[in-house]
């Protein structure tokens, strides 16, 4: 594998749109420390009046933005290059400045909270806050759960510490694990990692998948006494933070701030409930397709359609997303071209460049899109993916202040699945091969299992987890494995349960973020909601309103703006109804084959 410096620049991503070169970011990295500095001279005085309450947010604002800049260049950098010594030793001390910035503001939410509430209205009325508005009403929301000035600094110094479980899990994970060697399909020897377990996951030989799926998850297995005292002690933190901000429980904590009621996250897997019947047809299908008397666990991930050519070369596939996404209308058109053109894209793997895919926005610059792409249809899929996050983080950053643009993971997942979606659509319509349409409904129906169905089973673990915590119960290796056994039991009833699946839950590194994976399974139902309508009507207005609209309101407000309401259950009933309906077009079209 080539190292970084050996890469075609055409094809990797330019950093100096943010800074010219190191030393432009060392000068930042002072300026920010001066920012940083400047926040304590608002102490005292947020209550004074409006254009005092304006000055002291600016100033947070001001460093926060200087801040992060200097974090998202070396972090940027890292993850194209980890083994870098100079990168780690920049993002540390990036890192550093965003924990002086937290313990510099913590009097901030406190101090606002303070204010008697006839003096808070007052004061908000005067509209140089319009701006600060939303920010403002989320902090006098929290009020029953901000503490004094000195316990959120003695919270905010923790912060750090409390990364510990997530930080030592993505070491063991990323470094320290070594996996076994299997055979690959032509017999020859591999070692599995991270970055090809999924490949051999979906190898067409049943020896090979089944190999790399033991192999993975027992290296795991290994671990799974010091994994599960790393995953409980972060259950432990979650449940320690909510508690002594007077929330009832974690999962009231984590979705307080978005202001989702918990009947959202618990409908959703009540809906999915209802629909394990779809689960078992889909299942039953599979099963015949692929020829087996019994279906594995590992036998889920192998397309059903075999010999299909898909070849995507990188140039093929930006003219194929291009085209798809051609019902967002010519100025979304046209922001695609500037990430193609302007160097927005790290296309291509290389020598210590991180796994997977992610999108990054950076404000008052543009988004940033890191990929591995291998020239298969999957990466088509990735690159329109993760366009959607980019289009959402530029036109946010775009239209909103900086202390507005960030949109909430909530509605995070939604313009990426979007994307997915509408490039799923376009091949339906446009391809008239009966096998290559065929693999494109099968890829359709997996984004369905592994999405709505494999995220919803994740957040109902997390939902239980938390809860034995709570009610003091231990989990140790033994329970985790024992619960997680028992829901894949449910959501896959009538495929083999083998036992390695009980540790599954191990190697999941979003269940450090407590709470986050319920809203893959949201924002792909909102997506499938969404995309439908623009391709029915012709009409993407509420939906390129919703890309603008950044942090400036709570999630399901946003949502309702491009026509989706998730505290009603027809969304996430309604994707999954097109979903059996895909499962019953597949088979008609199996059986012609």
């Amino acid at each position: 594998m080539k190292a970084r410096n050996e890469m075609n620049p055409a094809f990797m991503w330019d950093l100096s749109h943010i800074f010219k070169d190191d030393t432009e970011w060392e000068a930042a990295c002072n300026e920010a420390e001066t920012a940083i500095s400047a926040v304590s001279e608002a102490q005292g005085t947020l209550g004074d009046s409006a254009e005092a309450l304006k000055k002291g947010i600016g100033l947070m604002c001001n460093a926060e933005e200087k801040v992060m800049l200097c974090y998202l260049y070396p972090m940027l950098k890292k993850s194209t290059d980890a083994g870098d010594p100079n990168f780690q030793a920049m993002e540390a001390k990036a890192m550093g400045l965003i924990v002086k910035l937290q313990s510099a503001a913590a009097f901030i939410n406190p101090e606002i909270v303070a204010i008697p509430e006839d003096r808070f209205e007052e004061i908000v009325t005067n509209p140089i806050l319009k701006d600060e508005l939303f920010c403002l009403r989320k902090i006098v929301k929290a009020k029953a759960h901000t503490l004094s000035a000195d316990k959120e600094l003695m919270l905010a110094k923790l912060a750090d510490a409390a990364q510990t479980p997530d930080n030592a899990f993505s070491m063991l994970n990323n470094v320290d694990l070594v996996f076994p060697t299997i055979k690959d399909d032509e017999g020859k020897d591999v070692q599995l990692s991270n970055g090809n377990f999924g490949v051999y996951r979906e190898s067409p030989v049943r020896a090979v998948r089944e190999a790399a799926f033991n192999g993975y998850f027992g290296t795991f297995k290994k671990f799974e006494n010091t994994i599960a005292e790393l995953y409980s002690g972060n259950v432990k933190l979650d449940c320690y933070f909510a508690d002594v901000r007077g929330y009832s429980s974690a999962r009231e904590s984590a979705l307080f701030n978005n202001d989702v009621p918990e009947t959202v996250y618990d409908s959703l897997i009540e809906a999915v409930h209802d629909s394990l019947p779809y689960m078992r047809k889909y299942l039953e299908l599979r099963k015949k397709i692929l020829g087996l008397e019994k279906l594995d666990m590992f036998d889920l991930y192998t397309p059903m359609v075999e010999d299909v050519s898909f070849e995507m070369p990188y140039e093929k596939s930006v003219a194929l997303v291009k085209e798809a996404l051609k019902p967002l209308g010519d100025e979304y058109g046209k922001l695609l071209d500037m990430a193609f053109d302007n160097k927005w894209i790290d296309v291509y793997e290389n020598k210590g460049k991180r796994s997977g895919a992610f999108s990054c926005g950076v404000h008052g610059v543009h988004p940033y899109v890191l990929l591995n792409y291998t020239d298969t249809l999957d990466d088509a899929f990735t690159l329109a993916h993760e366009l959607g996050h980019a289009m959402h983080s530029y036109k946010s950053s775009e239209t909103q202040s900086f202390l507005n643009h960030n949109y909430s993971i909530m509605v995070a997942e939604v313009a990426s699945t979007v994307n997915e979606v509408l490039l799923t659509l376009h091949l339906l319509k446009t391809e008239t091969d009966p096998k290559r349409r065929a693999y494109v409904l099968n890829h359709f129906l997996e984004s369905f299992r592994t999405t709505l169905y494999r995220q919803t089973l994740f957040a109902e673990f997390e939902r239980e987890t938390h809860k034995m915590c709570e009610n003091g119960e231990a989990l140790t290796a033994q329970s985790l494995s024992g619960l997680y056994k028992g829901l894949v039991s449910k959501y896959y009833e009538g495929a083999e349960i083998n036992e390695i699946i009980a540790n599954e839950w191990s190697y999941i590194p979003h269940f450090y973020t407590a709470f986050y994976v319920y809203q893959y399974a949201t924002g792909f139902s909102s997506a499938v909601a969404i995309a439908k309508n623009i391709l029915d009507t012709g009409d993407a207005t509420g939906y390129l309103e919703f890309l603008t609209l950044g942090g400036s309101n709570y999630p399901i407000e946003e949502l309702k703006v491009a026509g989706v309401d998730l505290t009603k259950p027809e969304t996430v009933k309604n994707a999954l109804s097109l979903f059996d309906s895909t499962i019953d077009e597949l088979t008609e079209l199996l059986q012609k084959l």
